[in-house]
């Protein structure tokens, strides 16, 4: 289970370099030689081996700190090049972010116009619906009001046949001035 675990996940670990391995090995002959002396007994043998241990460490301690140095290097280019590859990743997504954003504020203006202008056409609507329906009403009236005048004219004329009376004729002319004042009044009140 472990094992596949570990395989499942990315390995970021580096390859040991040969300056480790090289200074692990003066290390191993440093303690070699003064374990070699030890048995010795000897102050020379002893201080011999210690002053080349000492020697060998110091060798050891310098090539690991450049591998330490090295590899804080790599790792700084490491992070260098993740940061410039962000950097471009975000200007690239800023720039598609600005793109949608104005895409999205040109659709939503032409939604506004568009409904402004249905708006316009239903208002437009309304108003030639309510002239067409004054202008049906006053038509009714101005028909009722012919038929009526045709009914006063037939039986004035109805009359005037039956009775040539001049009284008769001065009131129906009264009464035809009357309507046609009425009517140019309403004229004007349409107007």
């Amino acid at each position: 289970m472990a094992l596949m675990a570990s395989s499942r996940t990315p390995v970021r670990r580096r390859q040991r370099s040969t300056r480790v391995t090289v200074a692990v090995s003066l290390l191993a002959v440093a303690v070699l030689a003064v374990l070699s002396s030890l048995p010795t007994r000897s102050a020379l043998w002893i201080g011999v081996a210690s002053v080349a241990a000492l020697a060998l460490a110091s060798g050891a301690l310098r090539l690991m700190w450049t591998e330490v140095l090295q590899s804080r290097r790599e790792n700084a280019a490491d992070r260098a090049a993740a940061a410039a590859a962000y950097r471009n990743l975000f200007s690239k997504r800023a720039a598609e972010h600005a793109e949608f954003t104005a895409a999205m504020t040109d659709r939503l203006a032409q939604a506004h116009l568009a409904a402004r202008e249905l708006e316009g056409l239903i208002v437009q609507h309304e108003t030639r619906a309510q002239r067409a329906e004054s202008k049906l009403v006053t038509e009714t009236e101005a028909h009722v009001e012919t038929k009526e005048r045709v009914r006063s004219l037939e039986q004035a004329l109805i009359a005037l046949q039956a009775d040539d009376s001049v009284v008769d004729l001065v009131a129906w002319d009264e009464q035809v001035q009357k309507s046609g004042q009425k009517k140019a009044a309403r004229a004007l009140k349409q107007a």
